[in-house]
């Protein structure tokens, strides 16, 4: 006996416009929400949720629920838009042209999108595709689908069609919550994303801290921006930072500043010595990704430079448009060291500060150099095993 139509969906909508739906994640929002189906009377055997977003590598993310089964979550890279398995997949339709869409499988003249993961061995046999959609948001879609031989009846396809803009609204917050972290993450690091979250927008906002910095420029950039046309030169740039930024994150360091063809880092750690130690892992991880980096029509290779000091991170800028960038005579040093690479051709130099707070087993001193801004020569340091353009 089928079950109030007409309840099931008035006691959904409350629900997803309540706080204990605002407080799951897009996990725990697909499991309730099929749960919630299901103990209203619809046969549903599997629900679908299609969330684009804005990522430099992610086109959305599918949330898949079925019962009795934890709800999963695929990150879509930008790359399944060629395949096959997404041109012809009905929900591309409907997220395209943003109109709902009913079909019956076994009645479709090409049914090769029932196979790719979200939907093979499931014995779907009727889904109801439905735009998620507002006029200024990245379209989004649900399906919903059932193994019953019978499909949906026309008032359980009404009851879902009736739950779309209060989904759509659930759905709508996740992803702009999901957009603003993703895109402060990607234009300012994960730690000026996080303080501009937390409230710390107004000019002057700064913290002084002490911290390990790396300063990595590629060699010969003006060359190979002239020899090379623009476009060219914006490839080897990103198999470039492709070397670099990698080497950095993975010792939790955090990029703070591309400058042209130049990389300011930082490495925060409570103790000095393990931050510099992280800051060396990082930059022979970057040289050694670069060495191993071929193309046919240049040869990239860089000048780190590293020190330790203390550093004031925040806001810098006039009015309301503003900069999160780290200044102080510190980083005006790791600047003029690095500028010392180019002209001594060495991969690496150090900082007596940074020399002394890492192990002293492959530390080389190669004398005091004269640099420009500071009164007196700075002793600089690198690390053995080092050649002119190579790794350790």
């Amino acid at each position: 006996m089928e079950r109030d139509t007409d309840a099931g969906p008035s006691t959904l909508i409350e629900w997803l416009a309540g706080d204990e739906c605002y407080a799951l994640d897009d996990a725990g929002l697909a499991d309730e929400l099929g749960r919630r189906l299901r103990a209203a009377g619809l046969p549903l055997d599997h629900v679908g949720l299609y969330l684009r977003t804005l990522h430099p590598e992610i086109i959305g993310h599918t949330i898949v629920w079925a019962p009795n089964e934890p709800a999963r979550i695929y990150a879509r890279r930008y790359d399944i838009v060629r395949s096959s398995a997404y041109l012809d997949n009905p929900v591309r339709r409907v997220l395209e042209t943003e109109e709902p869409l009913v079909l019956r499988v076994g009645t479709q003249k090409d049914e090769s999108w029932t196979q790719i993961d979200i939907f093979k061995g499931r014995h779907l046999v009727e889904f109801v595709i439905l735009p998620l959609c507002s006029s200024d948001a990245l379209p989004s879609a649900v399906s919903f689908a059932t193994t019953s031989s019978n499909g949906f009846t026309a008032a359980q396809r009404a009851a879902l069609y009736r739950i779309v803009p209060a989904l759509r609204n659930a759905c709508e917050l996740r992803t702009l919550r999901k957009v603003e972290r993703t895109l402060l993450d990607t234009y300012l690091g994960t730690l000026a994303g996080r303080r501009i979250l937390e409230g710390r927008v107004r000019r002057g906002e700064v913290e002084t801290f002490e911290a390990a910095l790396m300063l990595c420029d590629l060699r010969g950039f003006t060359e190979l921006s002239n020899r090379l046309p623009s476009e060219r030169v914006l490839e080897l740039l990103d198999a470039y930072f492709d070397c670099v930024i990698p080497a950095v994150n993975e010792v939790g360091g955090e990029v703070i500043k591309f400058m042209g063809d130049a990389v300011l880092a930082f490495f925060y750690r409570e103790d000095a010595s393990a931050a510099c130690a992280a800051a060396l892992r990082g930059a022979l991880a970057a040289l050694d990704s670069l060495r191993g980096l071929s193309v046919p029509d240049a040869e990239l290779r860089a000048g780190i430079a590293l020190h330790y000091g203390m550093v004031s991170y925040g806001n810098i800028g006039y009015g309301h448009r503003l900069d999160f960038t780290l200044i102080g005579p510190d980083v005006n040093l790791v600047s003029r060291l690095q500028g010392i690479c180019s002209t001594t051709a060495q991969p690496l130099l150090m900082s007596q500060g940074f020399a002394r707070l890492i192990s002293a087993g492959r530390v080389v001193a190669l004398g005091p150099h004269e640099l420009k801004g500071f009164a007196k020569p700075v002793n600089l340091y690198t690390i053995t095993g080092l050649a002119p353009g190579c790794s350790h």
